[in-house]
């Protein structure tokens, strides 16, 4: 029940593991950590001849001088399991207990459920879950999914809300054209650039802080076969999206529009070209990210169910937080 360590033989088998199982997400694999760049690096496994659960986490200071460890979307098991789940806690506890930790959080991608909340109550878990305010978890508690397995591109297109499929109808109709860059092109900076242009300009526009240009070139440098998805109509770029491939999911991770010809709903076409291509390589799921308002007044939410309007908005169980030092703990919380 090891720590995984740089130069460990185990590298490999973890790593096979994490992106061949079905309960793991992109944050767990461990190219994760290239993305993120400023932090600390853990491993954490279970092995019974082979591995059997693992837990991908990444640590930074968080309150003075006292570490925050967080392993996101993990753990990459049977969450149902709670005591293999605690055994996977225990092992990750005992090895970071002497590097200062204020908190281990985990915010597992499981659907809520009653029995296992209260299975984890009951095994003595700090569970955050429906009694705590939407806004304050690390990453939203409710994802627009748009489910796609066993679905013809035809059945996922009817699933539609009807202003949906007329906004995609009148992209096309208008002239608007969708392509696509993969980090291998030599177009692949260039693309990126437009990304990023557009990106300034959004988060201009709504008053929102974004992400440094060097953060998605080392997105793509960590997860390969992602690509940059552009809008254009006539010579005007009008909005961009990264797309991320990874198990059985495809990850609508970041988007960005230009302020010209918002008419013309760039976006609805680019976000069908995407799911295509999520159909293409058999992928099971499109995640559109989260949300945090269920209003139709939202620009955001309103946009987002229109695809996913069959599923509605999907729910993930909460965060368990295993806490070292309560008053760092309380101060951490409170901020949020």
């Amino acid at each position: 029940m090891p720590l995984l360590e740089k130069d460990d033989i185990k590298k490999e088998a973890y790593d096979n593991f994490i992106r061949t199982s079905p309960y793991a997400r992109i944050s767990q694999d461990r190219n994760w950590h290239m993305v993120k760049g400023a932090w600390d690096e853990h491993y954490i496994y279970l092995e019974e001849g082979k591995i059997i659960a693992a837990l991908s986490i990444l640590s930074i200071k968080a309150v003075g001088d006292k570490r925050l460890f967080y392993a996101n979307r993990g753990p990459v098991c049977d969450f149902t399991d709670v005591n293999l789940v605690k055994r996977l806690v225990d092992e990750a506890s005992k090895h970071i207990k002497d590097l200062d930790p204020f908190l281990l959080r985990i915010d597992p991608e499981f659907v809520y459920d009653d029995e296992v909340v209260k299975a984890y109550r009951e095994a003595g878990f700090n569970l955050r879950s429906r009694e705590t305010d939407i806004h304050s978890f690390t990453q939203p508690r409710f994802n627009m999914i748009l489910k796609l397995k066993g679905k013809t591109e035809e059945e996922v297109f009817n699933e539609f809300s009807s202003k949906t499929r007329y906004n995609i109808r009148l992209a096309e109709r208008k002239g608007v054209e969708t392509d696509f860059v993969e980090s291998s092109s030599p177009k692949f900076l260039e693309a990126i650039d437009t990304f990023y242009d557009l990106t300034e300009i959004m988060a201009k526009r709504n008053g929102i802080t974004y992400r440094p240009k060097d953060y998605f070139i080392r997105m793509f440098e960590a997860f390969p076969k992602s690509r940059v998805y552009l809008t254009k109509h006539e010579e005007d770029y009008l909005s961009a999206a990264l797309a991320i491939p990874y198990n059985k999911k495809l990850f609508y991770m970041y988007g960005a529009s230009s302020n010209e010809k918002r008419n013309l709903m760039p976006n609805y076409q680019m976000q069908w070209e995407m799911i295509k291509w999520a159909m293409e390589m058999g992928m099971e799921e499109y995640d559109f990210g989260g949300v945090f308002s269920f209003d139709n007044s939202d620009g955001l939410y309103r946009f987002k169910n229109g695809f996913v309007r069959t599923e509605g908005p999907t729910e993930f169980i909460g965060e368990l937080d295993i806490v070292f030092d309560e008053g760092a703990y309380k101060e951490f919380i409170e901020r949020k």
